[in-house]
């Protein structure tokens, strides 16, 4: 059985990266707070992983501790310029975890790509050109990439989205979360339809749920009923050491690793592996 990669058949036995994008188009909902911890837990438990910050804002580069001073290669060098993910990725405290950062640079991107060719796909070919020099076909260096998606509609996220093999998206435990996964949902049939047959929602995390509220339980119970086992079991909580983390530069595992977040994206970790084994397996079958 074979899978494209780029213009060449790869066998589907041969190791791939998988590419997540992190989205919800309503702000606050914990995507970066997501990406930020689920890949330093998916370090933690022996995966490589890159985050790729898309945010013009560049708050996943600050919560893990990379300064403006060592953005020397962002993520707005790759798609605008051509620069490559190895050259923009920078290694964090965390062994096993890098990111590709991003600042204010990348507010101007969608007018200096509105004539560019391949203007949806730049990361998804900077993404499959990398490693190239490692002998083994390149797309390999990494076990997952995250991709910390902006909260709106354009073409950052849709870069993000033609880039990506499936879609993870952190849902708030509050009422107008459902409204914009309705939204989050209408974009990726666009998607679907227009730049990336292929993409599908990976799963939902439910973020900041506070077990004092029945708010959050009646969202949970909701989101459950509707999306099934597309609904991961681990679920995050409201917590002030989390928080308190991006303020240090310290993702929460390592700022406090005891503490109720930290410890529920380490289970997100483990269930999101079991997850993607099981669809190996269920492919190769």
């Amino acid at each position: 059985m074979l899978f494209t990669s780029g213009d060449c058949a790869v066998p589907a036995d041969r190791h791939q990266t998988r590419v997540l994008a992190v989205s919800n188009q309503k702000g606050g909902v914990g995507k970066t707070t997501t990406a930020i911890n689920l890949g330093t837990a998916l370090a933690a438990i022996g995966q490589r992983c890159l985050i790729v910050d898309m945010d013009p804002q560049g708050n996943a580069s600050t919560g893990l501790g990379v300064g403006r001073e060592s953005r020397t290669v962002t993520i707005y060098d790759v798609v605008v310029d051509g620069r490559s993910i190895d050259d923009a990725a920078v290694k964090t405290a965390v062994p096993g975890l890098a990111i590709v950062p991003a600042d204010a640079d990348m507010s101007g991107v969608e007018i200096e790509l509105s004539q560019a060719d391949r203007r949806a796909y730049r990361l998804r070919d900077a993404l499959r050109a990398q490693g190239q020099d490692d002998g083994k076909g390149g797309h390999t260096r990494y076990d997952y990439v995250l991709i910390d998606c902006p909260p709106s509609l354009n073409l950052l996220t849709l870069n993000a989205m033609s880039a990506a093999d499936a879609v993870l998206v952190p849902l708030q435990c509050e009422f107008f979360a459902l409204e914009g996964l309705t939204q989050l949902m209408k974009t990726v049939e666009m998607v679907r339809q227009s730049l990336n047959p292929a993409l599908e929602i990976q799963g939902l995390v439910l973020t900041m749920y506070d077990r004092r509220n029945s708010l959050s339980s009646q969202v949970e119970a909701d989101v459950r009923a509707h999306f099934g086992d597309k609904v991961y079991d681990a679920v995050i909580p409201r917590n002030v050491r989390v928080s308190e983390a991006p303020s240090f530069g310290k993702p929460a595992l390592i700022y406090d690793l005891k503490c109720a977040g930290s410890q529920a994206y380490l289970r997100l970790a483990r269930e999101l592996v079991a997850r993607e084994k099981s669809r190996r397996q269920a492919i190769a079958a």
